[in-house]
């Protein structure tokens, strides 16, 4: 089985994952950067250029393309997993662990993250924060129903959550 990592952008998705799969010795997914590899431009152009639609079936694309893989750590876009179509191939071969973090904390890491500001295209227009709680809202029910774990990242680094989450997946 695969280690799923879901979440809202900010929550440390591929810091943890990254740090996950040197772990457990086995390889490290990111669907968004096999997203952006495939397309040759970042998730903000695509989205500019082509639509939101366009972005998720490449979205689409890259979840069938990782799901495959065995016993390995993929991190998913923040909303890939609210189409139900990917959240059941991810959930056929995969473990999924929900990392969240409060929304202060999450606009905090993206306004630090040069690579979230220009990469990754705002949601809905206006202010972050506002942007964040409205997305969340929508996101966290499906979120939780769908993790079969979770951690809260707000105040445990990224170390910290790896630990927890190997505490988990050893039980």
């Amino acid at each position: 089985m695969n280690v799923v990592l879901i979440g809202y952008r900010g929550t440390g998705k591929t810091s943890v994952g990254k740090r996950l799969a040197e772990k457990l010795h086995v390889s490290f997914y990111d669907t968004d950067e096999i997203v952006e590899t495939a397309a040759g431009r970042s998730i903000k152009e695509m989205v500019r250029e082509k639509g939101w639609e366009y972005f998720r079936k490449r979205e689409k694309d890259a979840i069938r393309e990782a799901a495959f893989q065995e016993r390995d750590v993929i991190a998913t876009g923040g909303g890939a997993v609210m189409d139900a179509e990917n959240a059941d191939i991810l959930k056929k071969n995969g473990i999924l662990i929900w990392l969240f973090a409060d929304a202060g904390t999450i606009v905090g890491r993206i306004e630090n993250d040069s690579r979230s500001c220009t990469q990754r295209p705002s949601l809905v227009s206006g202010d972050l924060l506002q942007e964040t709680i409205h997305i969340l809202e929508e996101r966290e029910p499906v979120y939780r129903r769908l993790a079969d774990f979770s951690v809260d990242t707000t105040v445990r680094g990224i170390d910290e959550t790896v630990d927890e989450i190997c505490r988990f997946l050893i039980k």
